[in-house]
């Protein structure tokens, strides 16, 4: 067990070293480079400004936040269900899912002037943008899922008299909740960006916003912390993500135990 101890402690320091080593560099080399402030910020002048004012990158990152929620919401809320139909009904997989590549292949920076004219500044083009960029992933990982049930099961169900609903609750959800996490994963960290393109083109509140006008002044420092708080919002999200994953998936550890 002890020899076992020190190696499980450098396992957990390394991924932390890297990155403070990589940063005390940079600081070491933009001091001794003279590089200017409007060109690459040493990271001591970011966390100065991150720091500095944290009332006022959390305000907008709490914005950012919950568009990146509420789209994420409801791009799950509309893609699940349509899933869910098209599993049962290959007629309408063939129907629907050449319009969610159509929506996936469009540009959402285009679309993202449109809805401003057409909602205003506000929350309606930001959650709206963001369900465009999640939409898809979660409706490829729900088909998936939902008709990825094992074989052996699905013919013990049926030779019980299980009603369809049965069916469903109870193999295809479960068999889908794999897929349907894996596709979380990857919607995510869209939602962010969604949010954060949104925020950028039509919106006077959010990081995007923030980044886009610190961008427009050269204020890098500023850009550099609205970055900042983008990624910690990201690792955050992904770290609540697997611990849900693992909260609901139970029965995987207990396989692999």
């Amino acid at each position: 067990m002890s020899s076992k101890s020190p190696r499980h402690m450098a396992g957990r320091l390394v991924p932390l070293l890297v990155p403070a080593i990589l940063l005390v560099v940079a600081e070491v080399w933009l001091r001794l480079s003279h590089v200017p402030v409007y060109l690459a910020p040493p990271p001591s002048t970011v966390a100065a400004r991150l720091f500095g004012d944290p009332t006022f990158f959390l305000g907008h990152g709490v914005t950012t936040l919950l568009g990146a929620l509420a789209g994420l919401a409801l791009g799950g809320g509309v893609a699940v269900p349509l899933a869910a139909a098209m599993a049962q009904a290959p007629i309408l997989e063939r129907t629907i899912l050449p319009l969610a590549i159509l929506v996936k292949v469009t540009p959402v920076v285009a679309l993202a002037p449109l809805f401003v004219i057409w909602f205003g500044f506000g929350w309606a083009p930001i959650v709206l943008i963001v369900t465009l960029f999640t939409f898809f992933p979660v409706l490829v990982g729900g088909v998936a899922g939902l008709r990825s049930v094992d074989a052996a099961a699905l013919a013990f169900l049926g030779s019980v008299a299980a009603t369809p609903a049965e069916v469903f609750w109870k193999l295809r959800v479960p068999s889908a909740l794999p897929h349907l996490f894996a596709a979380l994963r990857v919607a995510l960290p869209l939602a962010l960006i969604g949010a954060v393109v949104a925020e950028w083109l039509g919106s006077d509140r959010g990081l995007g916003h923030v980044v886009g006008a610190a961008h427009a002044r050269l204020d890098l420092p500023t850009l550099a912390a609205a970055v900042v708080v983008l990624a910690a919002l990201g690792a955050l999200l992904t770290a609540l993500l697997a611990w849900a994953e693992r909260r609901a998936l139970f029965w995987q550890r207990s396989d692999e135990a």
